[in-house]
């Protein structure tokens, strides 16, 4: 099945913002394009995807957030510091071991991102690259995917602006790119749509990819 599917608009390119293991639509919104730019210069926003991300547990959904040292305003997202002072990373770490480590295919793919954890990189960006990086290629998901481009330049290519569109404050019934499709996961009896692309990656492994073809929403 081809990675592209044909919209209604036929916009072929998208602005997007650089997010903590994404949910699943920020996947979904790149599928949907042939070109997506990532722009790290845009305005950084807290309490955001951009510094956390959503992972079910044992009885509920766990918020994973990155704290960042001080910043001044309107700050670009790629001047933004993780702030090591917290043992964050140990919590993330053992949160995904005991939310997932039971899950068909955690054994195999969480040494890859613990090895990103432990370089303690310092800026957010950064991080999130490599980890973005890695939930693509696990997921089989082969774009024209751009960083380090400003606003300004992205819209002069006429590529859609969605920065902030994929995000956590509003109600699930208002995702623009995902359509939640079911799924196996670990803990519960209902599913829960959305969360961390590592949910989808942990629990059915190689295909992830079907899963989020089929849960793009028709534009």
């Amino acid at each position: 099945m081809s990675d592209f599917l044909v919209k209604e608009d036929q916009s072929t390119e998208v602005r997007i913002e650089l997010q903590y293991l994404p949910c699943l639509e920020y996947f979904t919104c790149i599928l949907q394009y042939d070109r997506v730019y990532i722009d790290v210069e845009e305005m950084y926003v807290k309490q955001t995807y951009r510094n956390r991300c959503n992972v079910l547990t044992t009885n509920k959904i766990d918020t994973l957030t990155i704290p960042v040292k001080g910043y001044e305003a309107a700050s670009s997202t790629k001047d933004i510091l993780i702030d090591y002072n917290q043992d964050w990373t140990r919590r993330h770490l053992g949160c995904l071991q005991s939310a997932y480590g039971k899950s068909p295919f955690y054994e195999y793919y969480a040494h890859e991102f613990k090895r990103v954890y432990e370089k303690k990189l310092a800026y957010l960006v950064d991080l999130n690259y490599e980890l973005l990086t890695i939930c693509l290629r696990l997921t089989g998901i082969k774009k024209d995917i751009q960083y380090n481009l400003s606003g300004e330049k992205i819209s002069e290519k006429g590529a859609l602006n969605a920065i902030s569109l994929i995000n956590n404050r509003k109600q699930p019934d208002l995702h623009k790119y995902y359509n939640p499709t079911p799924y196996y996961q670990t803990f519960g009896n209902d599913f829960v749509g959305n969360l961390s692309i590592v949910d989808l990656l942990f629990n059915m492994g190689p295909e992830a990819k079907s899963v989020l073809l089929r849960s793009c929403k028709s534009q």
